[in-house]
């Protein structure tokens, strides 16, 4: 009889044993718990510096013609620009095509070419926002027949990106213990960081283009700098408790 109880005994905590051995296993093949969350963040400043496309738009019987045409135009306002103070490290070519004008009126299926149409576009930086408006009329009564716009930016926009990602970062940690709460559960460690940033373009105003038959007596157009934004996006995962 006590040979039986000692083989039950055996038997039981063998058994005991492995089940334990077992759950120990599915514990640890089991996933964490997690919760991820995103966070945005941004901070503003007026900015310090713009970019502007000047262009040259010129039209002539012939592509050498128009192309002609438009080289001087384009020297004339880039010599300008240059007068101006502007650095040759911030004017750059940013297009240069020339393309025939057809008249389809006469036949859609074998269209007159009338001409040709040379343009030429500039992007320039401007580093003194309190002369843009100048800059822009100037280069415009140099030759100059389009504009594409400004658009405001930073020289350094590390400061403020920083900033940004502080305040995504604090989004993101408010937003996981509100949920983690709501779902009454403990928020744990903070175990993944993800990072990701757009700049937030600013304002552009669209001068208004002047030719060159225009008095050379005008005011400046008006250009207001107001104030750029940089955003922040990050990504945290949590282990929860």
């Amino acid at each position: 009889m006590k040979q039986a109880f000692r083989v039950f005994v055996s038997t039981f905590t063998m058994a005991a044993c492995a089940l334990a051995l077992n759950t120990q296993a599915v514990a640890e093949d089991s996933p964490a718990r997690t919760i991820t969350v995103n966070g945005t963040g941004k901070a503003s400043a007026a900015p310090d510096m713009a970019t502007i496309n000047i262009g040259v738009r010129s039209e002539a019987a012939t592509a050498s013609a128009a192309l002609s045409a438009n080289a001087i135009a384009m020297k004339q306002t880039i010599d300008k620009l240059k007068s101006l103070s502007i650095k040759a490290k911030d004017i750059q070519t940013s297009g240069l095509s020339v393309n025939p004008q057809y008249n389809y009126q006469s036949n859609r299926n074998k269209p007159r070419i009338t001409g040709y149409v040379a343009s030429n576009n500039v992007t320039v930086r401007l580093r003194d926002l309190t002369k843009a408006g100048e800059i822009i009329d100037q280069a415009v009564s140099s030759g100059a027949n389009s504009l594409g716009g400004i658009q405001f930016g930073f020289a350094d926009p590390k400061p403020l990106l920083e900033e940004a990602r502080r305040d995504a970062v604090a989004d993101a940690a408010a937003r996981a213990r509100v949920l983690t709460d709501a779902a009454n559960v403990d928020l744990g460690n903070l175990i993944i960081i993800q990072d990701g940033y757009s700049a937030a373009p600013g304002p552009r105003p669209v001068a208004r283009a002047r030719g060159l038959a225009e008095s050379d007596a005008y005011t400046a157009s008006p250009v207001e700098v107001g104030e750029s934004t940089i955003r922040a996006q990050v990504t945290l995962v949590y282990e929860i408790n």
